[in-house]
């Protein structure tokens, strides 16, 4: 026995969980995150977690991690410079991807430009077949060619992506092989290794994201594993991955893209787990963090999964939580336009020089100035003490905005926030959209440093159930860690249509990938327990553009059984479209098979019950409803189960704060959760 670790390093501020297996007690903390010293921050809490609760590096059993390294890259275009080598003739790839524009609603938008610039994108002369014939093997001289124009672009890697490599990938290990024969330091990512999907643009992207990200996540574990090890740390660490699940850090430097989304989708597991533990049928989750706020839903405690999920400026399609992230957190920087608008993000102040009253360094407002400039946090500690609060800073860096606008400094602060949460309700209100949710029959699981800051404005402003935040939300991405399984996806593209004479390759492709997933969990990842497999198939109406991802019985399969197959889609084509055509052929696209293995869970403690009512720990002043006014602050670790109080209020605990406005209710339930229910008007 000895003490699980999660950790979840944010834009702002890294996060620990940890667990003592003996007796299911859980610590917490935070440190600054150092991006201009990645390894310093697990060092720094390993100590503390030493020092403070008597967690020593050599009684770490299990070790998590999830990290938002990745995705702050491809936001940040800070990147490796790529070079893409296509077949000849298929340049533009990158250029024209799907000819669709993100924001079809605004007159004056831009499509964003590639990650690889079409200087450095070259064409090989080579050619496959749809059906994986080869007519013409790569030319050697042709590639040679491109490689030294490609280091003359200055590149820094290779991406390679040929026509219908999906269904055969000769020719992209023939060249990969020639490359690094005549350059070994310049690295090579074939598409068809990294995610062999059909159509070119979505495998393109999904390999050249998967390139950009590699050397600076690589050098990231790099230094991770050296930091553990000369801890002495046992543990081998296991990385948390986009679809939910961990993984090994081997895998993770070599399949980085399955990371891309790592630390957004910890805090989606972790708000499963409490959601299940609790018994919250209907969630949305809103976590904020520094750098942007993330949106996903959560029915039964189960999240919703998709390929697709937007990544800065695109889309990667491989499996993932889905989760729609906004350029609104806790660091993200105010500003006013050139024609004197007020503009709130998608640039964050991070964690250096982060927001004015950190007193760190930075000058510019940012939503978490604004709130210190109203009076909602700096009654208390923030983040472990991590932070000392400087309001007056705070007020200096919206005031030098107000002076701008020519409003007042608590109102231009005020309208920072509504800013925020109207960008917010935009994109929650297209997430309700697209899964036919009704936003009154569902709450907000609010986490994050600042989640809880935030999320009754917006709940109201979504005619929302509620609010609920868990005991310890500023480190629940960090216990996500902690309570994810292992998990990983297998696929084959077959597409083919869905007739007697189909069940043949059908089988053959179940079998190699349970081959693959029973390697991958048990000698890879050393999991002696039972698996779970979870088989679904993409499928369509012959001459549809689009798939629909159907949940297959692989018994189904193993039998033969194509009746069984085409009733599945037709009713999963009714259930999401209203409508199916029993006389249409069936295309079967790609076969998935998802492997699962069980992790430990912690088992959630129930709270004291409450003698009576709760007494503030203080009345503080707030500037809410356009004045200010005498506003109670309670102490979280002060509420007990039963506990009831009206807004406005101020819960104040060293991982967050929790704003509650006029016009909600507070309940405390049993395991502790704040549940804010609107007031009935």
């Amino acid at each position: 026995m000895g003490w699980r670790v999660g950790v979840d390093v944010g834009g702002s501020f890294t996060d620990f969980a940890a667990l003592d297996e003996a007796d299911g007690r859980l610590v917490t903390l935070k440190v600054f995150s150092r991006p201009d010293a990645p390894g310093a921050e697990i060092e720094q809490g390993l100590g503390l977690l030493a020092s403070q609760h008597g967690v020593a590096p050599q009684d770490v059993a299990y070790f998590t991690h999830g990290t938002t390294v990745g995705i702050n890259t491809v936001i940040q275009r800070s990147g490796v410079r790529l070079a893409l080598f296509t077949t000849a003739g298929f340049e533009d790839v990158l250029e024209m991807a799907r000819l669709k524009m993100q924001r079809y609603h605004n007159l004056y938008a831009r499509r964003p430009e590639p990650l690889i610039p079409r200087d450095r994108v070259f064409g090989i002369e080579e050619r496959i077949r749809a059906d994986g014939s080869v007519p013409m093997p790569v030319c050697r001289d042709s590639l040679l060619a491109a490689q030294r124009a490609a280091r003359a672009a200055g590149a820094e890697g290779i991406v390679l992506a040929f026509l219908h490599g999906w269904r055969s990938d000769v020719n992209e290990r023939a060249a990969e092989a020639i490359l690094l024969e005549a350059d070994p330091a310049l690295p090579v990512f074939r598409a068809s290794g990294i995610w062999p999907i059909i159509r070119e643009y979505e495998r393109t992207i999904t390999a050249c994201i998967s390139g950009y990200v590699q050397p600076r996540v690589a050098h990231y574990l790099d230094r991770f594993e050296a930091t553990l090890a000369r801890l002495g740390v046992p543990a081998a660490p296991r990385i948390t991955r986009s679809n939910g699940g961990v993984m090994g850090v081997r895998q993770a430097k070599a399949e980085c893209v399955q990371m891309v989304l790592s630390g957004t989708a910890s805090g989606v597991i972790g708000a499963g787990f409490i959601a299940r533990e609790c018994g919250f049928p209907k969630l949305l989750t809103l976590d904020i963090g520094g750098t942007s706020a993330d949106l996903a839903v959560l029915t039964d405690g189960e999240a919703q999964y998709g390929t697709g999920e937007v990544i800065g400026d695109f889309q990667i399609h491989i499996p993932s939580v889905s989760v729609t992230s906004i350029g609104q957190g806790g660091g993200s920087i105010a500003s006013v336009d050139d024609f004197g608008v007020l503009q709130v993000g998608p640039r964050s102040a991070g964690s250096s020089p982060g927001p004015a009253c950190y007193g760190k360094g930075g000058t510019e407002p940012t939503i978490t100035d604004a709130v210190a400039v109203l009076g909602l946090i700096g009654h208390s500690e923030l983040g472990y003490s991590a932070v000392r609060l400087d309001v007056a800073a705070a007020r200096a860096a919206v005031g030098r905005l107000a002076t701008k606008l020519g409003t007042g400094t608590e109102e231009t602060a005020a309208s920072i926030l509504d800013l925020s949460i109207s960008a917010m309700y935009a994109d929650a209100s297209g997430l309700i959209s697209r899964f036919g949710l009704d936003a009154r029959e569902y709450s907000l699981l609010a986490f994050g440093g600042a989640g809880p800051m935030l999320a009754c404005f917006l709940a109201r402003e979504l005619n929302m159930a509620g609010v609920v935040v868990p005991p310890t939300p500023g480190v629940l991405s960090a216990l996500g860690g902690l309570v994810a399984d292992l998990r990983s996806d297998f696929i084959r593209t077959i597409y083919a249509t869905l007739q007697l004479g189909a069940e043949a390759p059908l089988q053959e492709a179940l079998a190699a990938m349970r081959r693959d997933a029973t390697t991958w969990l048990v000698d890879e990842q050393g999991f002696a327990g039972t698996p779970v497999l979870t088989l679904s198939a993409e499928m369509r109406y012959r001459g549809q553009s689009f798939e629909v991802d159907t949940p297959l019985d692989p018994a189904w399969v193993e039998a033969g059984d194509i009746d069984a197959l085409r009733a599945a889609f037709d009713a999963e084509h009714e259930r999401l479209y209203g409508h199916a055509d029993a006389e249409e052929a069936v295309q079967v696209v790609t076969l998935r098979l998802v492997i699962a293995g069980e992790t430990p869970k912690p088992q959630l403690r129930r709270i004291a019950e409450a003698t009576g009512q709760p007494a503030p720990q203080a009345t503080v002043q707030a500037f809410l409803e356009g004045a200010w006014q005498p506003v109670p602050l309670y102490a979280r670790d002060a509420l007990r189960a039963g506990h009831t109080f009206l807004g406005p209020a101020i819960v104040a605990q060293p991982d967050s704060t929790t704003c509650i406005p006029a016009g909600f209710a507070v309940a405390v339930d049993g395991f502790g959760n704040l549940i804010i229910t609107p007031q009935a008007r």
